[in-house]
């Protein structure tokens, strides 16, 4: 495993090179791959001010928890490495939405410190890299964000320090442990964050209902990859449980909880955190099977290989002939199959209209989140903020 440069890493964009074009940072790079090079001047410009807080505060705080752990034993550093490579990527949708969640809600007359807030939602990208290597330990996956799987990386690690056992153990075990660390940041993180105790309190009641589902939905994973939860109905239960809410509804009424806003603004973010939330994922599921490599950064075969049941395969299943479920029991989940089986299968959603359907699906869903993003009794930047995430999050490209 590459041993990462630390937390200080996050202070830095890495510069990618344009021939005569100009330059571009990795930071900007990935904010497009979001929002869209055509996106609104102000949209684009609050993501990139966001984006640069919440890198701020992880910076903070990781550098805080790397210096608590290398004066416990020095060989823990690693392991803050690790946290630190997973917070360096990703698009920081869910502290946006959490962020919005607030503005749209707060007291102008007596606002919690907007600083406290950011430190607040920041907490919400460690729940997420906590679910991003316990999901990968359980789907066996290879890749993460263009780097190896965590499991993975400590698995080389165990060969290059020639430690003894098992590595594929010590891998799986230390990401674990990873994953488990990341977690309980994640509430340090949120109660450090120096929003009043009143907020801190409200939070809580969402910040724990959220936890449970994302656990709760990653059981739900595991059951239906084991043909339980069977066809579209359990796919979409997954996806919901797994990880729409966490994505979008439970931010937005996080932001909400700390604003103190009232009944009504939870029901229209429940309104609009659904159905976008699920349209979220099958954006991601579609990506990944269909998505460039090159900017999604991780093998468009690793969802076919790792057997993931997501809506496009049940649709599949529902449309394929006898051939088409031969293919799928074949090849779909299977280690050994190569890249002519993957593109078989690609073929197969696109032959039966699964794929069509699926973004039917993430259609109608992303205009039902907006249709109530429009009518939520929310402040009217706000609303425009939202109403430029959903449509980012549900056309993006990575």
């Amino acid at each position: 495993m590459n041993r990462s440069p630390g937390p200080a890493l996050l202070r830095r964009s890495r510069t990618i090179g344009l021939g005569n074009t100009g330059r571009v940072t990795a930071e900007t790079q990935s904010r497009e791959s979001v929002v869209g090079s055509g996106a609104p001047p102000l949209a684009a410009a609050e993501l990139d001010r966001l984006r640069a807080a919440v890198s701020a505060a992880l910076t903070e705080f990781l550098d805080r928890q790397r210096e608590t752990l290398a004066a416990m034993d020095p060989t823990l550093v690693p392991v803050v490495d690790e946290v630190c490579a997973l917070a360096v990527g990703g698009k920081r949708l869910r502290p946006a939405f959490a962020y919005w969640g607030w503005r749209g809600a707060r007291d102008t007359a007596s606002p919690e410190d907007e600083a406290a807030v950011l430190r607040a939602v920041t907490a919400l990208e460690f729940v997420h890299a906590s679910a991003l290597v316990h999901d990968d330990v359980m789907d066996g996956a290879h890749t993460r964000r263009g780097r190896p799987a965590t499991h993975v990386g400590f698995a080389s690690r165990h060969t290059v320090e020639e430690l003894n056992g098992d590595r594929h153990l010590f891998g799986t075990g230390a990401a674990i442990l990873v994953g488990d660390l990341a977690l309980v940041w994640s509430d340090e993180l949120l109660r450090r964050s120096g929003i009043s105790p009143a907020a801190l309190t409200r939070a809580r009641a969402v910040w724990d209902t959220m936890r449970t589902e994302v656990t709760a939905g990653q059981y739900l994973d595991l059951l239906r990859a084991a043909g339980g939860l069977p066809g579209p109905d359990g796919a979409l239960t997954v996806a919901r449980y797994k990880s729409a809410g966490y994505t979008v509804q439970r931010p937005l009424q996080l932001g909400a909880s700390i604003a103190d806003a009232g009944p009504e603004v939870a029901e229209a973010y429940t309104a609009i955190g659904l159905p976008l939330g699920e349209a979220f994922q099958l954006r991601d599921d579609v990506l990944g099977v269909f998505g460039d490599p090159a900017v999604t950064g991780k093998s468009a075969d690793d969802d076919l290989r790792e057997g993931k049941q997501t809506l496009l395969i049940a649709l599949a299943e529902e449309e394929a002939d006898e051939a088409g479920r031969r293919l799928l029991a074949a090849s779909l989940g299977n280690a050994d199959a190569g890249p002519e089986e993957f593109d078989a299968l690609r073929g197969l959603l696109e032959s039966t209209g699964a794929r069509a359907r699926v973004e039917e699906r993430i259609t109608g869903q992303t205009a039902r989140a907006r249709s109530a993003i429009a009518t939520a009794p929310i402040a009217e930047d706000a609303r425009a903020a939202l109403d430029a995430l959903a449509v980012a999050a549900t056309s993006r490209t990575a």
